[in-house]
């Protein structure tokens, strides 16, 4: 069971004791991510994250490296549509050590004018190394595509030309009105007590003064289209899905199941019928992003040009026969043992234990029990998938996004029609 507290300034403390563990997690979130941002700022939450790890007045950017790793301890963090994570895993013995640190890069930075042109430089060598990367980049064009003109189209890593932009009064105003103690959580997950992990973190915390600025911002408006890049590759890299579920809401458990069974594993339907009984595939796998007002669901596939028609041809059946006639009684109950399997082994890490307490008190402004996630997982039926899929797998709703050696997509365009029939 988790403990937590809040601070008077609105921050929140959540931590976990596992006794029998030699380690301690600890997470700093921040409700702010790029969708805070605006067309002029793009990519900034990202450039903030790295900014925390080059030095402070107390630290300089090898003393943090080096002060974790000396003691044989984690540190890292990332940064995602919605929020930025900074985290540690250490002994329990240097939990101290952990705080000390992590509150240090990320409260005290000094975003030195040299250390910021040299992040830029970085930061460039890191969206080249992502274009090179079809595989990857294929999952943000379709983004960007369904979501055309939301901030939650846009990329995390923004783009070249404004990242090049920015200059340390952007970076610092923007810190100063985000990273606010009402829009932060701390996760602890360890061999700790909780009356220690707030004796440690309440004086420092304390300090910050909250300032009550909610996130503004709207659900996206799913757009269907196609989006189709040219690019010298050897595989086509495609994306097709449609609007999905916020992370709330009442029939999440049922997508879950639906995309587990869709293409969530290597005994999922796509996998098996178009690669192990195709062999047209070398990855095929479908996923589910939630949000805090909407969602995605999106089918992937890696695969040769001269593949692509019959691939989706299976794709879209799969899809159909999901919608209208639901799943078979045994595919279903083999989708919640797996859920439950893959969520009650993963209580075995204390990160995982960690992110679960910060996801879900930014998320739900609450933490489930494995037993109750189980419970409401196990009451899914047959007629919960039908309807769900029936209202998700809308196809005129469908969008898709490829990156591949293109002439034109009309090949494309013919199969996503075949959808909508």
């Amino acid at each position: 069971m988790y403990q937590k507290t809040t601070l008077d300034n609105g921050l929140r403390i959540l931590s976990e004791e596992i006794p029998h563990v030699r380690s301690v997690s600890i997470g700093l979130w921040i409700n702010v991510g790029s969708r805070d941002e605006t067309n002029d700022n793009s990519g900034i939450s990202h450039f903030i994250e790295h900014m925390m790890f080059k030095g402070t007045n107390k630290r300089t950017a090898k003393d943090i490296a080096e002060e974790l790793d000396a003691v044989g301890g984690q540190l890292n963090a990332f940064t995602t549509k919605e929020y930025t994570c900074y985290h540690s895993k250490v002994l329990d013995e240097h939990f101290d050590l952990a705080v000390d640190v992590l509150t240090d890069m990320v409260f005290n930075s000094k975003f030195a004018p040299e250390d910021i042109d040299r992040e830029k430089n970085v930061i460039i060598e890191e969206i080249k190394m992502y274009e090179d990367a079809p595989d990857e980049l294929v999952h943000d064009i379709f983004t960007n595509t369904i979501w055309h003109g939301h901030p939650l189209g846009r990329p995390i890593i923004g783009t070249t030309e404004i990242v090049s932009s920015f200059s340390r009064d952007d970076l610092l105003d923007f810190h100063h009105k985000h990273y606010t103690p009402e829009k932060m959580v701390i996760s602890v997950a360890g061999n700790i007590k909780h009356e220690k992990v707030v004796e440690k973190l309440a004086p420092i915390l304390s300090q910050l003064k909250a300032t009550k600025t909610p996130r503004q911002s709207t659900p996206p408006q799913g757009v269907s289209n196609l989006v189709c890049r040219n690019k010298d590759t050897e595989q086509v890299h495609m994306v097709i899905g449609t609007p999905g579920y916020q992370l709330d809401h009442e029939d999440i458990y049922t997508v879950q199941l639906i995309n587990t069974v869709l293409g969530g594993g290597l005994s999922s339907r796509l996998f098996q019928e178009i690669r192990e009984q195709r062999g047209l595939v070398y990855t095929v796998f479908s996923y589910h992003s939630s949000y805090h007002d909407t969602g995605l669901f999106a089918v992937y596939a890696g695969l040769s040009k001269n593949n692509v028609n019959k691939a989706m041809e299976l794709i879209f059946k799969e899809i159909k026969d999901i919608s209208r006639h639901g799943l078979k009684e045994s595919e279903l109950q083999r989708a919640k043992d797996q859920l439950k399997g893959g969520l009650l082994l993963s209580l075995e890490n204390v990160n995982s234990r960690m992110s679960r307490l910060g996801k879900s008190e930014m998320y739900l402004g609450k933490v489930l029990t494995p037993d109750e996630i189980v419970g409401r997982v196990f009451k899914v039926t047959n007629e919960d998938i039908k309807r769900v899929a029936k209202n998700m797998f809308i196809p005129d709703r469908f969008t898709m996004a490829a990156i591949g050696p293109w002439q034109d997509c009309g090949e494309l365009n013919t199969a996503l029609a075949k959808l909508k029939e």
